[in-house]
C-alpha cells in the first residue's frame, strides 16, 4: 500500500482507545463527512476541516449561525455538503448536551461497552461487518439525542477508530498493540 496517509493512520491512530472528548468529537465530525464517500478523501482534508471548524471545539461550532454555514459551504478544503455542515452544527449541540448529561462524552459512549474495548479476532478483512447489534443501539441512541448523519455504518466505523471495538485482523500486528493499549 502506497498510500502514505493511510499508513499512518492505521499505525498511529485507528484502533487505539479515545477517551478525550475533543478527540472524540473530531471523529464524530470526520465520521459523518465520511458518510457515502472514500476515508482517504477526509483523511487528505482532514488539516483542512480542523481549521474550518475551529479544532473542532464543538462549544465554538454550536454557536455558528447562517453565515458560517454559509462561509463553510464555500470552503473547497472541506466536502460541501450543506446537509453535512448543517448536521455537524446541530451536533455540536446534541455532543454538548450529552456533557451535560453523563459529566463527558466519553463516558456516555464508551458506557455502552462498560468502559472496555470488544477485542475481535478476524483472519480477514472480509470478515470485518459493516454494522453490528452494538452499533444499531448506539446509533439509534444517538438519534433518539438528535445526532444526524450517524447511522449504524457510521457509528460502527467510529467505533473501530476510536477504539471501542479492537478489528485489526489478527495477523497485524496493530492488534496486539491496540490490545495492548486497553
Amino acid at each position: 500500500m502506497n498510500r502514505p496517509i493511510y499508513v499512518r493512520y492505521h499505525d498511529e491512530e485507528w484502533g487505539v482507545p479515545v477517551h478525550d472528548d475533543r478527540k472524540m468529537f473530531e471523529f464524530i465530525v470526520l465520521e459523518s463527512f465520511q458518510a457515502g464517500l472514500s476515508w482517504e478523501i477526509i483523511l487528505n482534508k482532514r488539516d483542512n476541516f480542523r481549521a474550518a471548524f475551529d479544532g473542532f471545539d464543538a462549544e465554538k461550532i454550536a454557536d455558528y449561525g447562517p453565515e458560517k454555514i454559509e462561509e463553510l459551504k464555500q470552503n473547497a478544503g472541506i466536502v460541501r455538503n450543506r446537509l453535512k455542515i448543517e448536521a455537524t452544527v446541530n451536533n455540536a449541540k446534541q455532543f454538548l448536551k450529552t456533557v451535560d448529561e453523563f459529566g463527558d462524552f466519553c463516558h456516555y459512549f464508551w458506557n455502552f461497552t462498560d468502559g472496555e474495548p470488544i477485542i475481535n479476532r478476524w483472519d480477514s478483512l472480509t470478515q470485518i461487518p459493516a454494522t453490528t447489534p452494538l452499533s444499531d443501539s448506539i446509533a439509534k441512541d444517538m438519534k433518539q439525542r438528535g445526532f444526524k448523519f450517524f447511522g449504524s455504518t457510521v457509528c460502527y466505523a467510529h467505533m473501530q477508530a476510536v477504539g471501542m471495538v479492537n478489528d485489526h485482523t489478527v495477523d497485524c500486528y496493530r492488534h496486539k498493540g491496540c490490545e495492548a493499549l486497553m
